[in-house]
Protein backbone atom coordinates (compact mmCIF):
# COMPACT_ATOMS: atom_id res chain seq x y z
CA UNK A 1 0.00 0.00 0.00
CA UNK A 2 2.81 2.55 0.93
CA UNK A 3 4.59 1.38 -2.42
CA UNK A 4 1.67 2.52 -4.18
CA UNK A 5 1.31 5.85 -2.76
CA UNK A 6 4.88 6.31 -3.04
CA UNK A 7 4.05 5.11 -6.83
CA UNK A 8 1.44 8.06 -7.35
CA UNK A 9 3.28 10.45 -5.40
CA UNK A 10 5.72 10.67 -8.29
CA UNK A 11 3.31 10.59 -10.92
CA UNK A 12 1.47 13.47 -9.48
CA UNK A 13 4.73 15.45 -8.99
CA UNK A 14 5.28 15.35 -12.54
CA UNK A 15 1.69 16.30 -13.49
CA UNK A 16 1.92 18.93 -11.44
CA UNK A 17 5.48 19.85 -13.07
CA UNK A 18 3.87 19.70 -16.54
CA UNK A 19 0.73 21.26 -15.75
CA UNK A 20 3.32 24.51 -14.27
CA UNK A 21 5.42 24.10 -17.36
CA UNK A 22 2.26 24.48 -19.62
CA UNK A 23 0.85 27.03 -17.84
CA UNK A 24 3.60 29.19 -17.67
CA UNK A 25 4.07 28.91 -21.59
CA UNK A 26 1.11 29.57 -22.14
CA UNK A 27 0.89 32.57 -19.73
CA UNK A 28 4.00 33.92 -21.18
CA UNK A 29 2.61 33.64 -24.50
CA UNK A 30 -0.50 35.78 -24.04
CA UNK A 31 1.34 38.22 -22.26
CA UNK A 32 3.93 38.98 -25.06
CA UNK A 33 0.87 39.27 -27.22
CA UNK A 34 -1.12 41.27 -25.20
CA UNK A 35 2.38 43.52 -24.30
CA UNK A 36 3.14 44.11 -28.09
CA UNK A 37 -0.56 45.35 -28.90
CA UNK A 38 -0.45 47.54 -26.03
CA UNK A 39 0.23 51.24 -28.20
CA UNK A 40 2.25 53.00 -25.23
CA UNK A 41 4.92 49.37 -25.76
CA UNK A 42 3.97 48.77 -29.55
CA UNK A 43 5.15 52.72 -30.72
CA UNK A 44 8.60 52.20 -29.31
CA UNK A 45 9.16 48.60 -30.81
CA UNK A 46 10.89 48.57 -34.54
CA UNK A 47 8.26 47.18 -36.48
CA UNK A 48 10.68 43.99 -37.96
CA UNK A 49 11.25 43.04 -33.71
CA UNK A 50 7.60 43.30 -33.15
CA UNK A 51 6.69 40.80 -36.26
CA UNK A 52 9.53 38.68 -35.10
CA UNK A 53 7.64 38.21 -31.04
CA UNK A 54 3.95 38.16 -32.94
CA UNK A 55 5.29 35.49 -34.99
CA UNK A 56 7.03 33.91 -32.60
CA UNK A 57 3.99 33.98 -29.97
CA UNK A 58 1.57 32.97 -32.59
CA UNK A 59 4.02 29.54 -33.35
CA UNK A 60 4.08 29.09 -29.73
CA UNK A 61 0.52 29.19 -29.24
CA UNK A 62 0.15 26.93 -32.17
CA UNK A 63 2.77 24.50 -30.79
CA UNK A 64 0.58 24.53 -27.17
CA UNK A 65 -2.65 23.90 -29.10
CA UNK A 66 -1.08 20.98 -31.10
CA UNK A 67 1.05 19.68 -28.60
CA UNK A 68 -1.51 18.83 -24.93
CA UNK A 69 0.02 15.35 -24.58
CA UNK A 70 3.71 16.89 -24.43
CA UNK A 71 6.31 16.60 -21.12
CA UNK A 72 7.40 19.28 -18.85
CA UNK A 73 10.42 19.33 -20.50
CA UNK A 74 8.97 19.83 -23.98
CA UNK A 75 6.64 23.13 -22.79
CA UNK A 76 10.43 24.59 -20.79
CA UNK A 77 12.18 24.29 -24.17
CA UNK A 78 9.39 25.92 -25.75
CA UNK A 79 9.43 28.64 -22.87
CA UNK A 80 13.03 29.31 -23.22
CA UNK A 81 13.28 29.50 -27.36
CA UNK A 82 10.30 32.16 -26.65
CA UNK A 83 12.36 34.05 -24.07
CA UNK A 84 15.40 34.43 -25.55
CA UNK A 85 13.59 36.00 -28.52
CA UNK A 86 11.33 38.10 -26.58
CA UNK A 87 13.81 39.30 -23.89
CA UNK A 88 16.82 40.97 -25.72
CA UNK A 89 13.98 42.90 -27.90
CA UNK A 90 12.50 44.41 -25.06
CA UNK A 91 16.08 44.87 -23.18
CA UNK A 92 17.07 46.99 -26.22
CA UNK A 93 13.89 49.05 -26.12
CA UNK A 94 14.64 50.32 -22.21
CA UNK A 95 18.50 51.05 -23.25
Amino acid sequence: MVQEAEKYKSEDEERKKKVFSKNSLENYAYNMRNTIRDEKIADKLDPADKKKIEDAVEEAIQWLDHNQPAEADDFDDKMEELESLCNPIFARMYV
